[in-house]
Formats: C-alpha cells, structure tokens, sequence
C-alpha cells in the first residue's frame, strides 16, 4: 500500500427529513446504526485505513456533532473537527470552504451511505493513475434513478443525469458518494453553493484533468428513507457487509449478538440475526427476531412479539410491533395496536390506542390520538 490518506471529509449536513420525526432529535448522521451513531461506523473505519483527521461538514446545529466528536475522540486516535457550514451549500460547497486550508489529497464521504468499499483499494488506484479525483462507483439495474459516469476504460468522460433504463447501453456505472481527491480540484470556484455533481465534476471533466472511475461490487446503500434505513440493518445483520459495531460483539451459531449486560429471560425465543445491545432485556415469554436491533438500556416486556424492527435505546415496548422504526426513550406500556411500517419519533408515549399503519409519530401526535381515542 501507498501512504495512507490522512485526512477525511464526511458531508453530515442534510436535514434527514425523510427519516423524521426520527431526525427532529437526532441528525440524521448520529442516528443509531446496529447499536452506535452511525457516523461512529464510518469513522472506525476510516481510521482503520490510516486517517488522522476528520472534518465534519455540518449545517448550523453543531451541538450534537461537538457532543459526538468529544465522546469519540476519547477512544479513538483521530482528530474530529466540526466544520459549520452557515447556511446549505449544497453537495461541495462546505468541503470547498474546509479544503482551503488543506494541501494534500483528502477523502470526501456522503454521511448516509452504507458501504464496505474498500477505502485503501481506492487511494491506491487514484494515486497510481495521478488522477485529480476518482469517484466510487457502484452498479445499478435501472439508471433512471441516478446519474451515470459514462466511462471510456476507467477515466470518466461524461456524465448522464437519469437516463431511462437500456438507452445508455452498457453504462451502468454511478456515483456511489465516495471521493478521492486532491486540494486543488476546487481550482477556479468561488466558495458558496457549489454541487459535486452538476458542476464540479463535470468541469474536472470538460478542463481534461483525470477523473477516474473505480467500480467495485462493494456493497452500497443510502439509508435515507425508513425502508432503506430499516433493510440497511437488515443487511448488515445478515453478515452482507462488515459493520464494526457488529463486529465488536460475538455472534453466536444462530445468529445472536447480545452485548455487555444483556438479558434475556430463559422463557424468551430469540429467532436470528438479532442484536441485543447493552443492558437490553427481553422478557418472559417474549419472541425477538429475526431482524431485529434492541439499543442499549431498552426492556422488551413479556410475551411481547418484535420482529423486523429497529428499537433505539432506552425504550420501553409492553405490546408487539412488526416492522417499525421505534426512536429513544419511547414507551408503549399499555394494550397500544401498532400497525406496519410506523416510524415513532424520540420519546412517544402510550398506553393504549391504535398506531395506524404508516404512522410518523411525535409525542404531540401520540397525545392527539390519545386524546381522540378518549
């Protein structure tokens, strides 16, 4: 291997607003993935490669990134920085403003993308090929929902924004939100709003500087609705790819994970992958799994049936759900129903009443129907 890139950007300043009510507490960078913040994951792993310092390009609520860069960096031997962007600047425009100050080649993630690329494979082929920037790519049935790298051998040459499916024959080739590049790939930008995509790769590619495509079969994935956040833990329980929260705890033969502290009574059924993180209990009679993540410090009542289901840490559950997003602190202690595909928000609580299918909860919404139901 080369030198190992030492220094990384993750863009974390979206809004998540596909994910709410779950994102109104928690950006969605710092929600939790199979137990810990997902950005947790992404930076163990960049670490791993050799990284030394990473920048955190946020909007204006930095609180929460300072509260995880200092928890993280107890543990951790690299440097994380928070860098505020003061108002949206689109895909590139904070990397732009935080690359000033930087005069080496530097790696840029998408905060919401689940990957298990190999980060080292991917410096090594920019740095091999002297490229300006490369770009991961990863390949798709339909491109109509992307924008294809059109490549002639591995340097990109153009790019197609959304074309229908079988009319751009034999490119199936997209940007897979994970970048290779040097300091000066911002030559020529003013800083501001600036997209990656729409402007600063296809000038790299129109001025004839080296942009390289580097297609894997990495596994790839943007968590950024409930579904693909929900399948995004179901594929990493199913062993698809290597997350390093799972990986910190051992796996029994029937696909149970059970951190420090976890409890489960001798009556409970545990149907795998499951994850039981700390401190978790299920209780008496209870059925957990298969896919299912129970975060740290939340009780699973008795004869309470949870499967397909993410369940974030210190909740309380008295009453079965069945593919649901259910975020911190929340409490269902009562005969509640609960229909598919809810997504509750950060501290709902209820003790009876009907949770529609497709609900997206707040505490206020669970009052209201609580109200109404009375």
């Amino acid at each position: 291997m080369s030198r190992p890139v030492r220094i990384a950007m993750i863009v974390a300043g979206g809004a998540g607003t596909r994910l709410a009510p779950l994102t109104l507490t928690t950006p969605k960078p710092l929600l939790p993935f199979c137990g810990r913040p997902f950005l947790e994951g992404v930076i163990r792993r960049l670490a791993a490669t050799g990284v030394e310092r990473v920048l955190l390009i946020v909007g204006a609520d930095t609180a929460p990134f300072h509260q995880f860069a200092a928890k993280l960096s107890d543990g951790l031997a690299v440097v994380i920085e928070v860098v505020e962007e003061p108002e949206p600047l689109d895909t590139a425009g904070g990397v732009c403003m935080a690359a000033a100050n930087i005069d080496e080649t530097f790696f840029v993630l998408n905060g919401d993308i689940l990957t298990d690329l190999d980060l080292v494979a991917l410096a090594d082929d920019h740095r091999r090929k002297s490229a300006m920037a490369t770009l991961a790519l990863t390949r798709v049935d339909d491109t109509s929902s992307f924008g294809v790298c059109v490549l002639s051998n591995d340097r990109i040459v153009d790019f197609v924004e959304k074309p229908a499916a079988g009319t751009l024959e034999g490119h199936d080739t997209v940007n897979a939100g994970t970048y290779v590049l040097e300091p000066e790939v911002f030559a020529g930008f003013s800083q501001g709003r600036i997209s990656f995509e729409r402007e600063v790769f296809p000038a790299l590619v129109e001025r004839g500087d080296l942009v390289v495509g580097h297609a894997t079969d990495a596994f790839w994935a943007d968590l950024g609705t409930p579904s693909r956040y929900l399948d995004g833990h179901r594929s990493a329980l199913a062993g698809d790819l290597v997350w390093p929260s799972l990986a910190d705890v051992a796996v029994d033969s029937d696909g149970i994970r059970r951190a420090d502290g976890a409890e489960v009574d001798p009556t409970a059924r545990l149907i795998g992958p499951v994850y039981l993180g700390q401190r978790a209990s299920i209780g008496r009679g209870a059925t957990v799994g298969p896919n299912v993540v129970v975060g740290d410090d939340s009780i699973i009542g008795d004869d309470v049936r949870v499967t397909d289901c993410v369940v974030h840490e210190r909740v309380l559950l008295a009453t079965s759900v069945t593919e649901a997003l259910i975020g911190a602190d929340c409490v269902l202690a009562g005969p509640v129903k609960v229909g598919r595909d809810v997504v509750l928000g950060a501290g709902v609580k209820l003790d009876r009443g009907v949770v529609p299918d497709g609900a997206r909860w707040t505490q206020a919404d669970a009052r209201k129907a609580s109200k109404d139901d009375g």
